[in-house]
This record gives structure tokens, sequence and C-alpha cells, in this order.
């Protein structure tokens, strides 16, 4: 256990430290923090226009129209097929702020340029037709979740170009007099025109190749190899890992791989809310939805039933007071109290269960989804606060099985932190009654 702890302070954690300041990989994480309120408003409305109630369809359509679902699902429109959209103006935003030039110029211009780089024109063949149609407009599809990971690339490569013309002074600079807005807007004038160009110049040469266009690369190379690894059990488990290693050095490990991973689950949950509101086979088990309801119940590791533990089990009196502290803030999703003040970090006894605990609840749950023995993530963006029971109940569509899923979770993660949790709690009881016993000889004297 020294070897490894000490492995984790020499090797691992001046890596992970130099990762997570990364500041291309904080711009995504950050940028993409930006679709959260939105997709939870989608998720609401979503939740209303599917609500498991029995015949609440017919009351729906007697009450309001035959129309009410799809006046319902408007907002969801809004908000999860416009995903792309949101990612392009927060990563640049974001990015740009890092480097200290103008955010929202960056952002604009990362916007025009994802929309520059996503077709206008795409071609359909209706079913029981033998005719191709083109139409003329930017597709949905591309400005939602599909279109994440090329809305990133352009949100760097704008900032990238803004940055550099900055650097090179190759900007127009105005009299002092000039108000402020105008004079960053004439500022920006040259950099966004480079950023235009390079980006039209990709288009044009792109289109004469197999490709087509922008979208099709980056699917074909990045998009389909991330899928699949973040997509499968294998994927989950070695996210899981990372980030419990770094949260037992100090390091918040959840916001640097939820960071790197944020693109593929998100795009995940979205394949699976097209499937729900189309009464199909929802097709993905890892999604943002199962890492954020399913592995962080409680908080990262699954703490919660270790926080009913140490309320209720706890001989030593610190411990106890922890429990105390801990089980309110746990029933919402945080632990930091028992991370820092366990603490979880460097414990040799605890860092054991807090990076395995995890790893057994994620296999669990993916074999229950899997097999079909818990409905799997309806693509309903829940707040990660949101009480597990209750989050697990809306995450599957307001299916009972997500619920009872989560039930058994906390019971399971009790049962294996319990053998390390008796152990910790028997060496805190014992030092504390040593240091009592210390005490009172030194007042005997």
């Amino acid at each position: 256990m020294n070897k490894f702890t000490q492995f984790l302070e020499e090797k691992f954690m001046p890596v992970a430290a130099k990762v997570g300041e990364q500041r291309h990989l904080q711009a995504i994480r950050d940028g993409i923090i930006l679709t959260t309120p939105l997709t939870i408003i989608g998720s609401l409305f979503l939740i209303l226009a599917y609500l498991p109630i029995p015949g609440y369809d017919a009351f729906m359509a007697n009450t309001f129209g035959a129309a009410w679902r799809d006046n319902l699902t408007f907002p969801v429109g809004v908000t999860f097929d416009l995903l792309a959209v949101f990612v392009a103006i927060g990563v640049a935003y974001r990015l740009a702020e890092r480097y200290k030039i103008d955010p929202i110029s960056a952002a604009a211009m990362s916007l025009a340029g994802f929309m520059l780089v996503t077709p206008y024109k795409i071609s359909f063949t209706p079913e029981g037709i033998n005719k191709t149609f083109d139409v003329t407009g930017i597709p949905l599809a591309l400005t939602g979740s599909k279109g994440m990971f090329v809305a990133i690339l352009v949100a760097i490569i704008s900032t990238e170009i803004f940055r550099f013309s900055v650097k090179k002074n190759f900007v127009i600079r105005m009299p002092d007099g000039v108000p402020p807005a105008v004079s960053k807007s004439f500022a920006s004038l040259i950099p966004g025109f480079l950023v235009i160009i390079t980006l039209w110049v990709l288009r044009l040469i792109l289109q004469v190749t197999p490709f087509g266009n922008l979208h099709n690369v980056v699917g074909v190379i990045l998009g389909k190899p991330l899928s699949l690894l973040g997509g499968s059990l294998a994927g989950a488990i070695i996210a899981v890992i990372i980030a419990q290693l770094l949260w037992v050095t100090g390091i918040h490990g959840q916001a640097l791989v939820w960071g790197i991973m944020g693109p593929v689950w998100l795009t995940l949950v979205d394949q699976n809310r097209l499937a729900f509101t189309a009464g199909q086979p929802i097709p993905n088990v890892v999604t943002q939805q199962f890492m954020d309801i399913f592995y962080s119940i409680g908080g990262s590791g699954v703490t919660l039933g270790l926080a009913i533990l140490l309320l209720t089990r706890s001989k030593s009196k610190q411990l106890k007071q922890i429990g105390k502290l801990a089980i309110a803030p746990g029933l919402f999703n945080i632990n930091e109290p028992i991370t820092f003040g366990l603490p979880m970090i460097m414990n040799p006894i605890m860092m054991i269960p807090f990076v395995l605990v995890p790893v057994v609840i994620v296999s669990i749950t993916y074999f229950a989804m899997a097999t079909g023995l818990v409905a799997k993530t309806a693509g309903i963006m829940v707040p990660w606060t949101t009480p597990a029971i209750i989050s697990g109940f809306l995450a599957t569509g307001g299916k009972i099985s997500g619920a009872v899923m989560q039930i058994v979770s906390i019971i399971v993660s009790a049962a294996l932190y319990y053998p390390f949790f008796r152990i910790y709690d028997n060496q805190k009881f014992k030092e504390e009654n040593s240091l009592s016993d210390i005490r009172e000889a030194g007042i005997t004297k």
C-alpha cells in the first residue's frame, strides 16, 4: 500500500495535475456546462410530454387536442437540437477568457465558423418513393449532439486563429475616444476575417473529397471510435477508475474525466432521447445520465451508503460527527464532507473501496440495464443533485426499475464499504481512547 501511495504521489498526481490544467480541456469542460440548464429545461418538457401515467395520452388528447404532444416538444427541439451551437459558443468563449482576449467576439466567430463548415443542402429519399430530393437548409441533426465534436474542433481552431492574430497585432486599433464596444468590434475584424477564410477554404477542400464535409471527417476519425469506447462497459470502468484515482490524490476527478468524455456521453444521451420520443428501443446503456445518476449516488464513489454507516454504526466520535455532517449533502449527491473530512484523499484504508465500489456499482447497473432488468436512461437530463430514487425514476423515463436499481446500489455499496469502514472506525476509536487516557493521566498528575 505504501508503494501504491508513493506511486500516486510521485507519478500519477503530477501528470494528472498537468492534464487538469490544460486550457483546451478546461474550455471544453466549462463550455459544455453552458448546455446544462438548457437540456434540463428541455427535459422537463420531455417528461411532461411522456408522463408514465395510464390514460395520460388519451386525457391530454381529449383535453388539449391531438397536437398537444408536438406543442410540448417545441422547447425540447430548441434545446437538444441546438446542442452543438451552444457548445461552439461556450467552448470558444471559455478558451478566449483563458487567453484574455475578447470572449464574445471569439464566440461569435466560432458560431459563424461552425455554420460555415456545416452543409446547407441535404439529400433524402422518402419511403415508398424512388426519387431523391435536395433540401436547402441547415440540418438539425448536425446542430444537435451529432455535431458536437465539430463544434468543439471549430471553437478551438477559430479561437486559436483569433489569439494568433491578436498576438501578432493583426488588429485595427481605434482612437481612444471611440466607445469600447465599437473598438472591440473593429479589433475583431481582421481576426474574424482570417477565421472565416480558413474554414471556408477547409470546406471547399473537403467538398471535393469522398468525405464531403468536416462533419463526416470528424464522425469517421473521432466520433465513432470515441462513442464505441465511451458507450461500452470497459470505457465506463476506465473513466470511473481514473476519476476515483484523481480524487484520492486531491484532484477533482469528475471535472477532468467528464470534461473529456462529456461530448461522447451527451451524444449518447441524445440518441436515447430520439429513440424514447419515437417509441423505439433505447440503444445506449452508458450515457451522461448513467454516469451522473447511477455512478454518483451520494457523490463520487457512491458514498451515500458510507454516509449512512458513518451516521448509524460509528463508535468513533469523530466519524459519527462526519456522518452527521455528510448525510444531508449526501442525499443531494454532494460528498465533500466525506472526501475531505474522513478523508478519502491518501487514506490507505478507505481509498481502496473508494476506487473499487464505483466499479462494482457501474458494472452491476450496466448488466441490469443491458439485460432488460432495469430500464435504460431515456435521454431525460435530470440534475445531478436530484436525490437518489427520485433521480433513478425520472432518468429512466418514469420507470420504477430505475429507482429500485439505486436502492440496490446503496445497499451493495454500504456492504462493500463496511469491512473497511469497520477497520477505520476501530482505529479512530482506539486513537480517541488513547488521547482520553493521556488527558486523564495529565489531569491526575
